[in-house]
């Protein structure tokens, strides 16, 4: 005897995991959103309370390089310079010293190595930016001066580098000084980045590649790195977002002279120390502070700016990977 069975029931109750589901994607959309919610206030947020200087200097706060609030004359392109030679020592320094320690510890070092160096590099990106500030002032800077005249006199026969690596005098406070804090401070978190992307590897990769009689580096160059490449840019603009918005440890070591010249070993000032100095001295609703949260735009503006022409590269990168594929 068939006993026949109504599909209403069946149909009406809905399964608890769909349910789950549909609230979790939800809370992730309105997570993410909120994340950019925040973001666009932020900037509408310094936008207007910057527009007086905007609105007063014009073009020329942009493009002038003279800084003087008795005046009311604003000008951040020596500022905006000094950011960007400072952020961009920190990296050329760091990035190499920090995808070799990666390396090194996830190809190279033996087991029982791994960990006491995994928390070294922790706890050296734990350290405040002040502590690196006061060691370069106290204990780099004066010595370097030395240093820098050495440099200078060895590449003195050379036709660029003798400018780039000089001086308007040579000061142990100065462009490169700050690069050197910056890169010593962004070490430890590009290196735990690119540690994490390199674990991720798959091991057949390697394995395949060493089958092949591939050496140790050449299986770091044809697999490792190409699989990493998303996750090193990554890391990359990690510490480039830490050494453009740095304050303190600058503020110390750069000089305070702002100035636009290819001599590195000269004084300099940047966007974010400019900043901390000098926006104690404001009162609440003058050009003057205008001007200074101006400098935060820009700051902002510059780091979107790097980041989105960073994810251009890779983007390409991917696609030539793929082409040759």
């Amino acid at each position: 005897m068939t006993v026949a069975i109504d599909p209403a029931p069946l149909t009406a109750v809905r399964p608890p995991g769909r349910t789950f589901d549909r609230a979790f994607r939800g809370v992730a959309f309105v997570a993410g959103a909120l994340v950019l919610v925040i973001l666009a206030l932020i900037a509408v947020t310094m936008i207007v309370k910057a527009w007086p200087a905007f609105r007063s200097q014009g073009l020329s706060y942009f493009t002038g390089d003279v800084w003087d609030p008795q005046s009311q004359t604003f000008g951040t392109l020596a500022f905006a310079f000094g950011t960007v030679v400072v952020s961009a020592i920190a990296v050329v320094i760091a990035v190499p010293v920090s995808i070799g320690i990666a390396l090194f510890t996830t190809e190279v070092a033996p087991r029982w190595l791994r960990t006491p160096i995994t928390y070294v590099i922790d706890l050296l990106a734990a350290v405040p930016s002040v502590v690196y500030g006061l060691w370069g002032v106290l204990v780099l800077a004066p010595e370097l001066p030395g240093f820098y005249t050495d440099v200078h006199d060895v590449v003195a026969p050379i036709p660029v580098l003798n400018t780039i690596f000089s001086g308007d005098p040579i000061s142990g406070r100065s462009f490169m000084t700050a690069g050197l804090i910056l890169a010593i401070m962004i070490t430890p978190i590009v290196t735990a980045v690119a540690r994490e992307t390199f674990t991720t590897v798959p091991q057949s990769l390697k394995d395949a590649a060493q089958a092949l009689g591939a050496t140790r580096w050449e299986t770091i160059r044809a697999s490792v790195i190409p699989h990493s490449r998303s996750g090193l840019v990554a890391g990359v603009l990690i510490g480039l977002g830490r050494a453009l918005g740095e304050t303190i440890a600058v503020a110390l070591v750069i000089g305070s002279s702002p100035q636009i010249t290819a001599k590195l070993f000269s004084s300099g000032d940047a966007l974010a120390a400019v900043i901390a100095n000098q926006f104690g001295e404001t009162t609440g609703g003058s050009e003057y502070q205008a001007a200074l949260i101006g400098m935060a735009v820009v700051l902002f503006a510059l780091t979107l700016v790097i980041g989105v022409i960073a994810r251009g590269f890779v983007a390409r990168a991917d696609r030539n990977s793929a082409g040759g594929a």
